[in-house]
């Protein structure tokens, strides 16, 4: 204890008093330089310098602190079972959720006031709110959230927001303010709180009027401080599932859980139905079914797209840098080389398991049957005492990997995600599956040549997307992954990450997939949230990608024939994909990735 440095009993004292605020011994405090999450059992916070500046350090214990409160006073179940479907609604449903329980703590606890404050000055620093130059440009669940913040602890709206609230405030005391006082009573009981949230959304015009469809079998939950102690009934409070379990476990009772969860084997419809329904969105369908019918525009435009480019990754950078970069991704491989056999054997024994797993019994030729040979001693002269294995059709895969090479990706996650590319592309052709890794973001910061085009032809209103894009062709399906392995080390090239246009993104990568000849054609997007872009987002309205995004996600998994699975790294993508698993570093590949890699390959 004598070595121990005050860094060393900062981040001791913070994790206790997360755990006692959580009242979860188990939960686990790591510091992170990327942002700030909770995933699980385990909550990272920003890194302060060895000094403990006290800014960094009230920002490490604010967001301590608002996690913990999570934990405590969260359920995640109740809150996604009535979130609504309207893009913008959503977002507004989860940030007054989370104003709900720091609000609840800074009640509680004077001292942590001060703490959540410096939490959300760090967030303020991203939020277009504080470049909102008019009403048009102010996310509402941002506007929305402080006020109701200001309304509920007292707090000021932040120096740096208040002129974007201001824009806004009038409007929504106007149509929603006297839903405030009714939130501020319903604090402790998330149910009636979020009941009077969709009341407050649905007086902003963002929802329809509609009742909660509430179980009516389901018991109420517990109070705040209570529901953490309901396991075993279906209550877990903040994250003790994971984010993949609760988008594909429907609670009891819950049996309009809009097809998130998966079928079970056996139920699949006809091939004549499949894909009519959400249930069946992962079902592939017909190849050849036809693509007529393909909403390339999903209400969604592009300014121009002559800016655009599909490119090469080894036409951005020279020989000699792509070799420095790919040796600086090998550094960061070691300790993983034994990774990639384990993981091809597993995956080359699922798949085998796949191709000869039938047997015709009672042949009268074949193999010997041993469960016969009872029959074979009492009548010798039996001629079907034997069997003949059948071999299964095994459909020839392709996988596509889409990489967002956003900047939020950069440091740790876009490390990751490089070798996730690199491990999955050396397993996959080791078990004869052809793999292609694509990449996507933008040529510039803030719009680019697009965005000088639209300012000197006069600004016209609502131009949709702003920005020139870049989509990246890491390696192609047909070249074997030695050709390709130096490519991957582009994505650690400094200033290549910018900002990512989602939905374009995912419809480029399936369309190069329809083109292939391959009969299983699997996408896996691995990503680390939304989609921004702040050209576009600045001059369209609030939730502009997002709501294209959903769309295309939506009619991916609906209607074609290519399975769609996302790895969200660090970030919960479960909101967005039906099919979708979170991890948080390295270890964590083998079991999850090749896990949903198998399931896939075992859907028929």
């Amino acid at each position: 204890m004598a070595d121990e440095s005050p860094l060393d009993r900062f981040k001791t004292v913070l994790a206790g008093a997360a755990r006692a605020i959580a009242r979860d011994a188990e939960l686990e405090v790591a510091w992170t330089a990327d942002n700030p999450q909770l995933a699980g059992n385990s909550l990272r916070v920003p890194m302060p310098g060895r000094a403990l500046p006290p800014a960094q350090a009230a920002e490490a214990r604010g967001f301590a602190d608002s996690f913990a409160l999570k934990r405590r006073h969260h359920n995640e179940v109740i809150h996604a079972r009535s979130a609504p479907p309207e893009v913008t609604a959503r977002a507004c449903y989860d940030a007054i959720e989370q104003v709900r329980y720091e609000a609840l703590g800074a009640r509680a606890y004077p001292g942590m006031r001060d703490n959540l404050d410096a939490a959300q000055q760090v967030r303020m620093g991203g939020d277009p709110i504080t470049r909102a130059m008019q009403a048009g440009d102010v996310p509402l669940q941002s506007a929305l959230a402080l006020m109701l913040r200001e309304h509920l602890t007292g707090r000021q709206v932040p120096e740096s927001a208040r002129g974007g609230v201001e824009l806004m405030r009038g409007w929504i005391e106007e149509k929603a303010g006297g839903d405030f006082d009714a939130l501020a009573l319903s604090l402790d009981n998330q149910r009636a709180f979020q009941s009077l949230a969709l009341d407050m959304l649905s007086h902003l015009e963002l929802t329809r009027s509609e009742p909660l469809d509430q179980d009516a079998n389901e018991p109420d939950p517990e109070d705040g401080d209570q529901e953490t102690e309901d396991e075993e009934d279906g209550g877990e409070a903040g994250d003790d599932q994971s984010p993949q379990e609760i988008a594909t476990e429907p609670s009891e009772g819950d049996e309009d859980a809009d097809g998130d969860s998966e079928m079970e084997e056996g139920d699949q419809p006809d091939e004549a139905d499949a894909g009519d329904e959400g249930e069946e969105g992962m079902l592939p369908v017909r190849a050849n079914r036809p693509w007529t019918d393909d909403p390339s525009t999903f209400d969604y435009k592009v300014y121009t797209n002559k800016f655009d480019e599909t490119i090469a990754a080894s036409e951005l950078c020279d020989e000699e840098e792509l070799t420095r970069l790919r040796a600086y991704l090998d550094a960061q491989l070691k300790g993983l080389q034994g990774i990639v056999t384990k993981l091809a054997n597993r995956l080359q024994r699922r798949l085998m398991a796949q191709q000869n797993r039938s047997w015709d019994f009672d042949q009268e030729e074949g193999i010997l049957d041993a469960a016969r040979l009872a029959r074979v001693v009492v009548a010798p002269g039996s001629s079907l005492s034997y069997k003949i294995e059948r071999d299964i059709e095994f459909k020839d895969t392709v996988v596509t990997l889409l990489i967002d090479n956003s900047g939020s990706m950069r440091g740790r996650p876009i490390s990751i995600a490089a070798i996730s590319a690199d491990v999955l592309a050396r397993t996959l052709e080791r078990c004869g599956v052809k793999t292609e890794i694509l990449g996507f973001t933008t040529r510039a910061w803030k719009g680019g040549q697009s965005r000088e085009a639209w300012l000197g032809s006069g600004k016209p209103a609502q131009p949709g997307r702003l920005n020139d894009l870049r989509h990246i062709v890491y390696k192609k399906a047909e070249e074997p992954w030695r050709r390709a392995r130096k490519n991957l080390g582009l994505m650690m090239r400094e200033g290549l990450l910018k900002e990512n246009i989602d939905g374009e993104a995912l419809l480029w990568a399936h369309t190069r997939l329809l083109a292939r000849p391959e009969d299983r054609r699997i996408l896996m997007v691995i990503s680390d949230g939304a989609p921004v872009d702040d050209s576009t987002l600045s001059v369209n309205s609030a939730g502009y990608l997002e709501a294209h995004l959903r769309k295309v996600i939506d009619w991916i998994e609906r209607q074609s024939p290519v399975q769609l699975v996302a790895i969200g790294i660090g970030h919960d993508v479960t909101r967005y994909y039906r099919r979708a698993v979170t991890i948080m570093d390295v270890e964590q590949l083998g079991g999850t990735m090749i896990e949903q890699l198998a399931g896939l390959f075992e859907d028929d």
